[in-house]
């Protein structure tokens, strides 16, 4: 043992200062200074962690993978379903500017099969003189109602969208 260091009969060692370092004496430490393997065992003990530990973490964890990988594929399927009710509607735009551009009367119905990214989509026209009124019941001629109604399945469920404007063609 060196001249400034003393050991006590219940295992505290206790250092006095040499005086070359800026630090104060310890007199009767709280903290037992202990060597070997009680000391390792002790740190084991006290900075491990318990295997329920780990494995309450680990699953928390994989709840949260699991949770965050069906939160992606929600979003995945749902950009798809806009994607394709997008492209359908734009199908939708397209017909009813062509019956509008048309310098003739709308067919009274009509059927298209048209192939798309998404599969094949079924749109169907009908058109049907609108009858509408004015002021004193007299009846307006020349002005159809046209109803598109497009029809696809998405994951095998049927889906439809429709659309209904007017045309008017004089004579």
């Amino acid at each position: 043992m060196q001249r400034s260091e003393r050991q006590r009969r219940d295992g505290v060692i206790e250092k006095r200062s040499n005086g070359i370092f800026n630090t104060s004496a310890l007199y009767h430490s709280n903290t037992p200074m202990m060597t070997g393997r009680t000391s390792q065992t002790r740190a084991r003990l006290q900075y491990a962690f318990a295997l329920y530990e780990v494995l309450l973490g680990v699953a928390i964890f994989a709840i949260g993978v699991v949770a965050l990988g069906r939160a992606v594929q929600n979003c995945l399927n749902a950009s798809t379903i806009s994607e394709e009710e997008s492209a359908v509607r734009q199908i939708l735009s397209d017909r009813m500017a062509e019956v509008q551009a048309a310098s003739i009367v709308p067919d009274p119905q009509k059927e298209f099969k048209i192939n798309s990214n998404y599969g094949v989509i079924k749109l169907i026209q009908k058109s049907a003189p609108a009858n509408l009124t004015e002021e004193g019941n007299t009846l307006l001629t020349g002005i159809n109602l046209v109803t598109l109604t497009a029809h696809w399945q998405h994951g095998g469920v049927p889906q439809s969208k429709q659309l209904q404007f007017y045309v008017y063609r004089s004579g």
